[in-house]
């Protein structure tokens, strides 16, 4: 029977996870947390955002492990990897930078929220979302305590499901003079990688209990899919997994391990599924070819993470089916041209950064012009200069700057569909879906 949400309990009655109010409970009108904005501490510490890393610790268990989907949901975990396997596929949600930092922008995150839950509700059986993976920054503006209840608690407070999340730079930012208990990551960790299902402070009278991944960084295994998640620390740009050679001398490099332990089980496993790659930091982001008009959107590319990832996807012989990654308030989807063991892949790195805090323009003026934006199916490959791996082309498919939205991600056993729904503001015209489905055993689009 569900919990009715007028009872306030600290803890699960079994330690069993709970994942929403059981009843449907009305939109937040106000914040708990009046105007929960860092506006004016974020221009003080502006040049920070740009050099800052944090360390973190090794996740818990061996390289090799993998956190099932069937851990996540508790007692029903068997029942629900069952129904999956009798509809012979997975769906699930993805989304990115879902905080609202300040009341304006708090309908933009209502408005998705609302809209993955109907998902859920509405789904026939073999049609239902398992669970929502968040690409990071959750919380903005740096992940503090006192706003996890207003920016993510509230929001996916009828949310049915798990909700697996790797941390953002907002998520792991430390601001100056924070006391250690205090500091991002530990909040995180405390929400997303407890060791039982516990009712965290943050999630003040509210009932759904905090995840139990095993770290920041995570391989969550479900039938027919895994997804391998990467911490890309704090910086605003770049993003980054490793000190790239002492360069972050505190930023450990435990993630290369892990990364080579995960391609290493999944080629001797021969495993078959859907191989997916998560970090808050896109590879890669649009900018203008030189010589055109406007500049680049907020955030820029990462060719030294992608770089370390190439660098071991190539020395074990396995390639993800997908990249995807937020960051940039915006949608895009890109396909990149590999040559790989011999054969030819077409991998989507698709970046969806639109969860609520905000919907950016691809391309912003530059010396008083409006800026151009491009065509779709625009050939971009001078933003992947020098690729580690054998690289032959890449292409801007699609974008959406203007709508918030999401990812319903659908996998069963020969293909991979990614679709981004957008989310319009009430009373605005209807925005397309735009999908891509990838062969699972050639590793091109269909």
């Amino acid at each position: 029977m569900p919990r009715k949400a007028k009872f306030t309990l600290p803890q699960p009655i079994f330690n069993e996870p709970v994942f929403s109010e059981g009843v449907p409970t009305p939109d937040p009108t106000q914040f708990k947390v009046p105007e929960p904005s860092d506006a004016a501490l974020y221009k003080q510490i502006q040049n920070l955002l740009m050099k800052d890393t944090v360390s973190f610790g090794s996740s818990r268990g061996n390289a090799s492990d993998l956190y099932a989907l069937q851990t996540a949901w508790g007692p029903h975990g068997a029942e629900i990897i069952q129904g999956i396997q009798n509809a012979k596929q997975i769906i699930f949600h993805v989304v990115g930078d879902t905080g609202a930092s300040d009341v304006h922008k708090y309908p933009n995150e209502i408005r998705v929220s609302d809209q993955v839950t109907s998902d859920f509700h509405a789904a026939s059986a073999a049609n239902r979302p398992a669970f929502l993976y968040h690409l990071g920054d959750v919380v903005y503006d740096f992940g503090e305590s006192n706003y996890y209840y207003d920016q993510f608690y509230e929001p996916y407070r009828n949310y049915p499901a798990p909700i697996c999340a790797i941390p953002g730079n907002h998520d792991s930012f430390v601001v100056p003079n924070t006391p250690a208990a205090q500091y991002p990551l530990t909040t995180f960790m405390r929400n997303f990688c407890a060791t039982a299902p516990t009712v965290t402070p943050e999630a003040g009278s509210l009932h759904r209990t905090a995840m139990t991944q095993p770290g920041v960084y995570f391989t969550l295994d479900a039938p027919f899919v895994r997804i391998i998640g990467l911490f890309s620390n704090a910086l605003e740009d770049p993003g980054l997994i490793s000190s790239e050679g002492k360069k972050w001398p505190n930023v450990p490099n435990v993630q290369l391990d892990f990364l080579t332990a995960q391609l290493q089980r999944i080629k001797k496993e021969n495993y078959q599924g859907a191989v997916l790659l998560a970090t808050h930091h896109p590879a890669f982001t649009y900018k203008p070819p030189a010589g055109s008009k406007g500049a680049g959107g907020n955030h820029s590319n990462n060719p030294s993470m992608l770089g370390d990832i190439d660098t071991i996807c190539k020395a074990q012989g396995v390639y993800p089916h997908a990249f995807l990654s937020g960051h940039a308030h915006n949608y895009q989807r890109y396909t990149r041209s590999v040559s790989f063991g011999g054969k030819s892949f077409a991998v989507p790195f698709i970046v969806c950064g639109d969860g609520g805090h905000n919907a950016n323009p691809l391309v912003q003026g530059k010396n008083g012009q409006p800026g151009q934006e491009p065509a779709k199916g625009a050939k971009v490959s001078y933003l992947d200069p020098n690729p580690v791996v054998q690289a032959s082309g890449l292409v801007l498919e699609n974008y959406d700057d203007k709508d918030y939205g999401y990812l319903l991600i659908t996998v069963n056993a020969k293909q991979l569909s990614v679709a981004f729904h957008p989310v319009n503001p009430v009373g605005a015209a209807h925005s397309s879906v735009d999908t891509v489905t990838v062969d699972l055993a050639s590793h091109t689009t269909v």
